[in-house]
């Protein structure tokens, strides 16, 4: 008597994963009516019967979704200081997300270096969302091969999965626009993020561009960088300003940087925005509060946590799905750091 066909090979000859073969026989609606009929056909031309124990072997979850993010640690400031209020942000909105769909998240911190993270995280989660360059392209292939995977900012690296990301090079054309034609600064230097970050680049892309549309210089690197915490920005800002440099405006790579900034030009004895104008990007709640309050420019980090959630769960439930690619608009708020009245 010959034997009875398995799950295994009607995914074979369906060509799907053997998740999709389940998910056509137990819950069809969730998948697209093309490959459901392949896998029906296939089934029926196999004479498969599922068995009930595959079947939940096959469709089993863990009810977790993954976030992982690169560690930043500032070794000279006081254990609880916040370095990375952006991804505090974004894994809000994930958990929201995750939550109405019944699902708790695990946020992963993970040095860049360590290559072999994906093998203790992959069999823990049903997918995951992985900020920007926080793991190597071709550790992110590995790991969607284990498991949904869906990228958040940065560059869509690999182009093949899920991405989610916020219009950059937009934003900050638009705060250093306003500094020129707005308050017709002489001189706008821009404070940059780490070479190795995406975010970063695109963010000196839309000041150069900036540059570039009102007819003024445009520099081939940041005039000084920083690494997107507040003790960076005052030091890059410290050491700029020691070395004889005052420019009109400051616009800076993010507002953890730009807090730190204003705190080294009020040491230098300069005032914002009498003395120098400063912006930055995200728009965390500390902008409003420091002061003068902080003309930023706004990218909905919530959102893009919800909606890489929201893309994590479509590929969770449909791994055949077409990638997907999601750009959020971002939108300049005006306060007085840039030398405009306040409300």
């Amino acid at each position: 008597m010959p034997e009875a066909p398995t799950i295994y090979e009607v995914a074979r000859e369906a060509g799907v994963s053997i998740a999709t073969v389940s998910r056509a026989l137990a819950r069809p609606e969730h998948l697209r009516p093309a490959t459901r009929e392949r896998v029906l056909r296939a089934v029926a031309a196999l004479g498969y019967v599922p068995s009930g124990p595959a079947a939940g072997l096959a469709t089993r979850r863990t009810g977790v979704l993954g976030l992982v993010r690169a560690d930043v640690h500032d070794p000279e400031v006081e254990e609880g200081h916040e370095t990375l209020l952006y991804a505090d942000e974004v894994l809000r909105g994930m958990e929201r997300a995750a939550r109405q769909a019944g699902y708790a998240v695990l946020l992963a911190v993970t040095d860049p270096a360590d290559s072999a993270f994906d093998l203790s995280l992959a069999g823990k989660t049903d997918g995951m969302v992985v900020l920007a360059r926080t793991v190597p392209p071709e550790v992110l292939e590995r790991l969607a091969r284990r498991v949904a995977v869906v990228l958040a900012a940065g560059p869509r690296e690999p182009e093949e999965l899920d991405h989610v990301g916020v219009a950059n090079a937009e934003g900050i054309a638009a705060a250093t626009a306003h500094l020129l034609e707005a308050h017709g600064a002489a001189s706008v230097a821009f404070l940059g993020g780490p070479p190795s970050s995406p975010d970063a680049a695109a963010r000196f892309d839309g000041y150069r561009a900036a540059l570039a549309a009102a007819g003024r210089p445009v520099p081939a690197a940041p005039d000084l960088t920083g690494d997107f915490t507040e003790l960076g920005g005052h030091a890059a800002t410290g050491a700029f300003l020691a070395a004889g440099q005052r420019p009109a405006a400051l616009v800076c790579a993010n507002d953890q940087m730009a807090v730190g900034a204003m705190a080294a030009l009020a040491e230098a004895g300069l005032h914002v925005p009498e003395d120098v104008l400063v912006t930055g990007f995200d728009d965390i709640q500390l902008a409003r509060h420091v002061w003068p309050p902080l003309t930023t420019v706004h990218q909905p980090m919530r959102q893009l946590g919800a909606r890489a959630a929201e893309l994590l769960l479509r590929r969770v439930d449909d791994p055949e799905q077409p990638p997907e690619a999601v750009v959020l608009p971002t939108r300049l708020v005006v306060r007085q750091s840039c030398g405009c009245p306040g409300p």
